[in-house]
């Protein structure tokens, strides 16, 4: 039996105003925000429907960046690092750090209630039999993603500010938060930039046609908007 998605009111309301066309960034915006708000502070979305083939492995694209007004919200970050790098991690802000004695926490317990997971250099042979726990959650530690570094103190403060980490899914999307719907409309167009700048520079060479073929803006619970970034 087919699912059958029941719409709001509300988001029905918002569907009056939607509109088809591609817009600049800040009118994508502008419009975002006159569909109706929720009870609570909704985050705001971009998605990527990129030209690439998720099946090759050079068309991958996974990285992160310092967005210029954050996201709105702290991240969990735990730290896989030497004993002696331990208290620098957790006065940045990992909710845990240490070693190989972390590694058996996480194999025993399976614990896995954090957001990020950074990983030192020299502890990534130990890390690495986390691979079928930490995997499917998109939470192994990744150099490109920035989230595999000798500076552990400095990554770990990033990500628990809000840096954003991302990759496309095996449909050649990728899809990001860029803050929240209370933030001033040029905050989010600031991050929005960033975001799309960050993904453009990521473009294979290998890659052909069109690489942005869709870019849409959405709240948690509203309609889509689409932007023009020609």
């Amino acid at each position: 039996m087919p699912l059958i998605l029941t719409r709001s009111k509300r988001y029905k309301e918002s569907l009056k105003t939607q509109k088809l066309d591609m817009l600049p960034v800040d009118q994508a915006v502008t419009l975002l925000k006159t569909f109706k708000g929720t009870k609570f502070d909704q985050s705001v979305e971009v998605i990527f429907s990129l030209g690439i083939d998720p099946k090759q492995a050079d068309q991958m694209i996974r990285s992160s960046v310092s967005l210029p007004h954050g996201i709105g919200k702290s991240k969990r970050v735990v730290a896989f690092c030497p004993e002696h790098l331990v208290e620098a991690a957790k006065a940045a802000g990992a909710v845990r750090a240490g070693g190989q004695e972390l590694v058996a926490t996480i194999e025993k317990e399976n614990f896995t209630d954090f957001d990020v997971a950074i990983s030192s250099p020299d502890m990534m042979r130990f890390v690495g039999r986390l691979g079928k726990v930490l995997g499917p959650k998109g939470l192994m530690p990744s150099p490109k993603a920035g989230t595999v570094t000798a500076d552990i103190a400095a990554a770990v403060k990033e990500y628990a500010a809000g840096k954003v980490e991302f990759r496309n899914d095996s449909g050649g999307n990728v899809h990001t938060v860029v803050g929240k719907f209370s933030f001033d409309d040029a905050k989010l167009v600031d991050n929005i930039n960033a975001i799309i700048a960050s993904v453009k520079r990521l473009k294979p060479q290998t890659s052909k046609g069109a690489y942005f073929k869709k870019i849409t803006l959405k709240g948690s619970m509203t309609p889509a908007v689409y932007i023009n970034i020609q």
